[in-house]
């Protein structure tokens, strides 16, 4: 591997970036455990995929917004590192495949050029924050979150306390009470409201705390109706570090929020965060709302050339769903239907290179996997149709059931149980031919995931479907779990969809032309199909699907998966898509005395507070080192802390104070300034002191 080196005018991203190199270098020379490598490049954007030997880069974009220069750094890094394709995902990422690991730090570098980051896009970390796609153009909004959206981004970006949570963290922010962010399925979610307050106008959020999908899915809660938008991003701070300090680390299928605020109640949850405010060193924070609120207006000026128009009826649909009125009076926004999200290079340098003067320099990628150009006159909409229809991306139908959200499944991830991506494009064709008019509806959602995870949202999908597979005497088939009734409620809330059944994959097609046939057959009034499975229940759709779980009338071809030529197997590999805990005694106290260095840093360039929550997790670290060489196990931050006092402190064996709990959560009870960052460094120093000691001692008793 040839040493790589770059020039950033960032230091702290130059820094990141060689870093990267040198770990990759160590963990080739056996210089660093798998787990805790894997912990490392994840927290950067690298993971793996279900081929051995190549990586996944995932590529941040807060609230999905990139320039035409970035998509073009997008673009030619994917030709250079990888396979030419742009894959966009439902957390407004963009992913690229294929990439060999010695190469990502360089692929990093190219992108940061234009600053783009792949910082924290996976791992346990603050994951990108998601916002509304038609935020700041939205006629409904009370004002535009883009500035907020940017501003939690940017606050969060490399913070101590969000770089090795239990699990990670996802927030959300939309831009009216119609919450097209989804925010009532996000770690955390915000709302933005105004309220008259003495006679004035203030800004704020209703936010929310909890959400989540996966096997066990939860609706978020309501903290507040409304909090003043100065408190915003400190009480997400205070959030954050209640989560990394009491979230459960042992179990990985119960360390996402949702399990901490169910298993101790919200007003305990609230209890905590109220607490830890006098930690958080900023108490409010003022974000300034001109900030990233404008985009980059174009000229107007049409290439030269007559427009050429395949197919006019067509068009006159395309502007019927995928073309929406902006609040600002005279422009419009245009959806681009990307079937399952996947849009090569050379289309995207094409699509640049004929909208930019009739599109903003402004482009979003949608939740939904698609994307959005903004600031169209109406007299160019005929131009911009054509330049998408020349490049097959001028489907209608952009929201409608047709317009599929699905995860790459079986494709790339390892999770994967059963083809995604094939299946979207079979039911939306089951869509478009069969039920051309419900291109017109956008009450009907479908999703699909390749597993229970629901990286495609699946869980509240009016129709939804999870991959799977059924054993059918000496043989396995390729299933999918279906889902009846999940959707958004607005205002925060939203529905779980309900498990009805497994069929073979292969019947998914009839799951759907059942569920749409009934509901027209069967629907009251204006009633949306959303409303029509609250009415009827879900033992009504296990009745009316029963008949497609009958294995007897199994043919050959459904032993075969979508999108394959093989019989079907299973053959899931390791997830990383919460990344993986690191409990190597032989690492722990390296680890602590990394984060020492980081606090000695931190201290030194004033970072009071950033210094502290380094020389906690050094703490943190040092204890569970201990712990673990003692054969005790640990699964949350304060469960570490009594009892490291349960078997060191109360035993005699560690004396410096009567209670390590105490000394420790010293952090909560302070401010964060200079002199109670310097005397608990020099406390943490001592205590790693102490553990060296202990363990060689341990070594050579």
């Amino acid at each position: 591997m040839q040493s790589f080196r770059t020039e950033l005018e960032n230091p702290l991203v130059e820094r990141d970036i060689i870093e990267l190199e040198q770990k990759i270098r160590a963990f080739k020379e056996g210089k660093i455990p798998d787990e805790k490598f894997r912990s490392l490049r994840l927290a950067r954007g690298v993971y793996g995929q279900r081929q051995q030997g190549v990586q996944m880069v995932r590529i941040k974009l807060p609230y999905g917004k990139m320039s035409f220069a970035q998509w073009k750094r997008i673009s030619d890094v994917s030709d250079e590192f990888s396979t030419g394709n742009l894959h966009l995902t439902t957390r407004q990422d963009v992913q690229i495949h294929y990439v060999s690991l010695d190469r990502t730090p360089e692929l990093w570098s190219l992108l940061e050029e234009e600053s783009i980051t792949m910082r924290e896009a996976c791992g346990n970390t603050v994951r990108n924050v998601t916002g509304s796609d038609i935020a700041g153009v939205d006629p409904e909004e009370p004002f535009d979150i883009t500035p907020y959206a940017h501003a939690i981004f940017e606050y969060f970006l490399r913070k101590p306390f969000g770089q090795e949570l239990g699990r990670k963290f996802k927030i959300a922010v939309s831009s009216s009470e119609k919450d097209t962010a989804l925010v009532f399925m996000h770690d955390l979610g915000a709302i933005p409201r105004i309220k008259v307050i003495d006679g004035k106008e203030v800004r704020g959020f209703k936010v929310v705390v909890g959400g989540g999908l996966g096997a066990q899915p939860f609706l978020a809660k309501t903290t507040h109706e409304f909090l003043e938008e100065d408190l915003l991003i400190p009480y997400i701070e205070a959030i954050i570090r209640v989560f990394d300090r009491n979230g459960e680390r042992n179990s990985r299928h119960k360390a996402r929020i949702k399990f901490l605020i169910n298993q101790i109640g919200i007003d305990a949850f609230n209890e905590l965060v109220e607490a830890e405010q006098k930690a958080v060193s900023i108490k409010t924070y003022k974000i300034d709302s001109n900030v990233h609120a404008e985009s980059e207006l174009p000229t107007g000026i049409l290439p030269a050339g007559d427009i050429k128009i395949k197919n006019p009826l067509n068009f006159e649909l395309w502007k019927k769903t995928n073309v929406k009125e902006q609040k600002q009076k005279g422009y419009y926004l245009a959806f681009v239907r990307v079937s399952n999200g996947n849009i090569s290079s050379d289309v995207s340098r094409r699509l640049i290179d004929k909208l930019h003067s009739v599109v903003a320099d402004d482009v979003r990628v949608t939740i939904t996997q698609n994307l959005q150009f903004r600031y169209i006159k109406p007299e160019h909409l005929e131009y911009v149709y054509s330049v998408l229809e020349a490049e097959n991306l001028a489907t209608p139908g952009y929201g409608s059931a047709a317009d599929i959200v699905s995860c790459p499944g079986t494709d790339t991830c390892n999770l994967g149980i059963s083809n995604s991506t094939s299946l979207a494009v079979v039911l939306s064709s089951v869509i478009e031919d069969e039920y051309p008019e419900l291109l017109l509806n956008t009450d009907i959602a479908i999703r699909i995931s390749g597993c229970m995870n629901s990286c495609g949202q699946h869980g509240i999908g009016t129709i939804g479907f999870h991959g799977s597979s059924l054993k059918v005497k000496d043989k396995v088939v390729p299933a999918v779990q279906v889902l009846i009734g999940g959707g958004n409620l607005g205002g925060g809330d939203g529905r779980i969809a309900d498990k009805v059944l497994k069929v073979p994959s292969k019947r998914a097609p009839e799951v759907v032309r059942y569920v749409v046939n009934d509901f027209n057959a069967n629907k009251q009034g204006e009633e949306t199909l959303l409303q029509y499975t609250f009415r009827v229940g879900d033992r009504y759709y296990y009745d009316l699907l029963k008949p497609l779980t009958n294995t007897a009338t199994l043919e050959a071809e459904e032993y075969i998966d979508w999108g394959h030529v093989e019989t079907f197997a299973t053959a899931i590999g390791v997830g990383e898509c919460a990344g993986v805990m690191v409990d190597l005694v032989s690492t722990l106290i390296f680890e602590a005395e990394e984060k020492i260095d980081l606090a000695i840093s931190s201290v030194e360039n004033g970072a009071f507070a950033d210094s502290i929550y380094y020389t906690y997790a050094g703490f943190i670290n040092t204890a569970k080192a201990l712990l673990l060489n003692h054969q005790v196990q640990c699964n949350t931050q304060t469960g570490i802390l009594k009892d490291f006092d349960a078997h060191f402190t109360e035993k005699g064996l560690y004396s410096a104070t009567d209670s390590f709990k105490e000394l420790v959560l010293q952090i909560n009870k302070n401010e964060p300034g200079a002199e109670f960052a310097q005397s608990y460094l020099q406390q943490a120093k001592a205590f790693i002191d102490y553990a060296k000691t202990y363990k060689e001692e341990a070594v050579t008793a």
